[in-house]
């Protein structure tokens, strides 16, 4: 079983300019992935999709390779990352697991990737993908507004709720950790076009940067915890 774990890093970040690189800890946004990809134990190749010779340096200095350059029409603000994930698998030598590691999921840790790659390993299903417990629910605290300005619950509910704990439990995808397979890849679009699982994380550890508040957040969690 050969497993590849992927970074896909763009240089052209417009909520953070340069944030994959930008220093987070003490090291920079990349290297929370490629060490988190190394600590797993499980991973076979640790490879870097980018557009940026300056994260791809960055990378290489951090022990991830980067073998080749992605094309500038996959790594605009528009384009799809799934069609980068279908550059990425035909980039490289034949493998059997497709890891994806994104940068913006910088707490997350080497045993969350393994149990991410072991879910996938005891079979029935053609996708992983992580999620948090969500603390918002359609049916009770989430709203849609109509053209009007009326308010009105998300996805109203057949029963009143009355306490979000009453409601079914939903979940927030996060970033944390995707694991698929090439074939899968290049034969669909889409992670839910296949039977998927979940692996549930920790909010702590499913901190997704996307914003200069969200980066403030995840300082103030490393050095609590350090």
């Amino acid at each position: 079983m050969r497993r590849y774990g992927f970074i896909f890093a763009r240089g052209g970040s417009k909520g953070i300019p340069g944030k994959n690189i930008r220093p987070l800890g003490g090291i920079p946004l990349i290297g929370h992935a490629i060490k988190a990809g190394q600590d797993s134990g499980l991973l076979d190749r640790i490879i870097v999709s980018t557009d940026d010779e300056a994260i791809a340096d960055t990378a290489r200095q951090l022990g991830a390779e980067v073998p080749f350059m992605r094309p500038a029409e996959l790594a605009q603000d528009t384009s799809p990352e799934w069609l980068a994930w279908r550059h990425a698998v035909d980039a490289v030598d034949d493998f059997d697991l497709f890891v994806s590691l994104p940068c913006t999921a910088p707490m997350r840790n080497g045993d969350d990737v393994r149990r991410c790659i072991e879910t996938f390993e005891a079979g029935n299903c053609d996708v992983v993908i992580t999620a948090r417990e969500a603390e918002r629910h359609p049916s009770f605290n989430m709203i849609t507004v109509d053209d009007a300005g009326y308010a009105a619950i998300a996805m109203p509910s057949d029963t009143d709720i009355v306490r979000r704990q009453d409601a079914p439990t939903v979940f927030d995808m996060t970033t944390v950790c995707y694991v698929t397979t090439p074939d899968f890849i290049r034969q669909n679009n889409g992670v839910f076009q296949g039977k998927v699982k979940m692996v549930k994380i920790p909010p702590e550890r499913a901190v997704d940067i996307d914003t200069e508040l969200d980066f403030d957040f995840a300082e103030f969690l490393m050095e609590r915890n350090s």
